[in-house]
């Protein structure tokens, strides 16, 4: 789809490319990329993985009916979702972020839609600064993002992180 700094190419994901992801950004008993990958296949998200330099780096998931939350998803109807933008640590503060957003960017616009949100928690400053700097602005909407987790012992743990949704209007989308 787009190709970044350092050689960072951003594409739908394949079948094919679930178990290099999970080498690569280890999800363990929680099979997240699985789940991704299966609503990719139901049409319901597109599931964006990143190569960096030959090596699945990231991945961001876009969900076409909004946001995961319900509460965020009445908020801003019609608005899709940036969700589970994941970057492995040793490929970290390299480009691959801001290229798989500006890849779900690229694409929302080709769908039709003019503006794109995501959530970021709110102990999360460091990615916050970077989705603030590639124009996305604080709604002042504040949700729990519940999730679980299943840890080596196949224990499922339930969370609900403090977050904040961003929104951006695409029509300034840099190409």
């Amino acid at each position: 789809m787009r190709d970044g700094p350092s050689r960072i190419v951003v594409r739908e994901c394949r079948q094919r490319d679930v178990a290099a992801l999970e080498e690569s950004v280890p999800t363990g008993r929680s099979r997240y990329h699985e789940a991704r990958y299966r609503r990719q296949s139901e049409g319901t998200s597109t599931f964006l993985i990143a190569y960096h330099n030959g090596v699945p780096a990231g991945c961001g998931e876009i969900l076409w009916q909004g946001a995961k939350e319900s509460d965020v998803r009445g908020r801003f109807p019609e608005c899709p979702e940036i969700n589970g933008l994941t970057v492995a640590a040793d490929h970290r503060s390299q480009g691959v972020g801001t290229t798989i957003i500006r890849a779900a960017e690229e694409l929302a616009l080709r769908r039709g839609h003019h503006r794109i949100g995501m959530g970021v928690g709110e102990d999360n400053s460091r990615a916050g600064a970077l989705y603030l700097r590639l124009g996305y602005e604080d709604t002042g909407y504040r949700y729990l993002d519940r999730y679980h987790y299943i840890d080596e012992r196949g224990t499922r743990h339930e969370v609900a992180d403090r977050c904040l949704f961003l929104v951006k209007e695409l029509r300034d989308v840099p190409r």
